[in-house]
């Protein structure tokens, strides 16, 4: 199973939101020295979020050139990428993949738009929930539509790698809720990576017996309650 350290951007700091609250962040200071940390501990893959073009506060596009220059693994990127011009942009700053939620749950035209332009292969579609209630614009407003009704839209559009986060439990260190991810599992049939308050090994090996294919891990890392390169060795 791929371990995906997440890199959370915000006033070029890297940060821990509570549940996905602006107002309740953890900084974890220098994100180039996260990114360079996680590197080292073997991650092969990362996370970045810009978490200030996800709330239309600004962007971080200077840390994500400073950490695209240091590392030598490649990287995702995730918030506020709502139109061509902003998905052109996220793989201009050298991200390996560019990953949208909100244009995937509002506007489905655009999101074939991006397909056809960047291909499956550099384009991840982020299913952000309460549960499986959805929510969009920075997790700050909640959808109507049904996230299970979604995954089976996304993937006759052409989809191949879902992102899915559990909104109520991310940077809380409560766990996943595992019957939840194993809903999500049984209705989307490509590559899933989940997140979403990961604490501890048995969260990692829940998702494994799951057939999950990745794990993002955010506060569990920064807090020392999984050591990345143990846990690569589990799973």
């Amino acid at each position: 199973m791929l371990l995906v350290p997440a890199v959370d951007l915000k006033g070029g700091q890297a940060v821990r939101l509570l549940e996905g609250d602006p107002s309740r962040e953890t900084p974890y200071g220098d994100p180039v020295l996260a990114a360079l940390r996680f590197q080292e501990e073997g991650a092969r893959y990362l996370h970045l979020v810009d978490l200030d073009r996800a709330l239309g506060t600004g962007h971080n596009r200077e840390a994500v050139e400073a950490i695209r220059k240091a590392l030598r693994i490649p990287f995702e990127l995730a918030g506020g990428i709502r139109s061509l011009e902003a998905l052109r942009e996220a793989l201009a700053l050298g991200a390996d993949r560019a990953v949208v939620g909100t244009v995937a749950v509002k506007e489905p035209d655009l999101l074939e738009a991006m397909l056809a332009e960047a291909g499956p292969e550099r384009l991840a579609v982020a299913l952000d929930a309460r549960g499986l209630s959805v929510v969009v614009s920075g997790w700050q407003e909640r959808a109507s539509v049904s996230a299970l009704d979604l995954l089976s839209q996304w993937a006759a559009m052409g989809v191949r790698t879902l992102i899915y986060t559990d909104v109520r439990r991310d940077g809380t260190l409560m766990g996943l809720d595992l019957e939840v991810v194993a809903r999500v599992r049984e209705a989307w049939p490509h590559t899933l990576i989940a997140g979403g308050g990961i604490a501890g090994l048995q969260d990692l090996l829940g998702l494994k017996a799951l057939g999950v294919e990745g794990a993002i891990l955010g506060k569990a890392l920064y807090e020392g309650r999984i050591r990345l390169s143990e846990a690569l060795e589990v799973v």
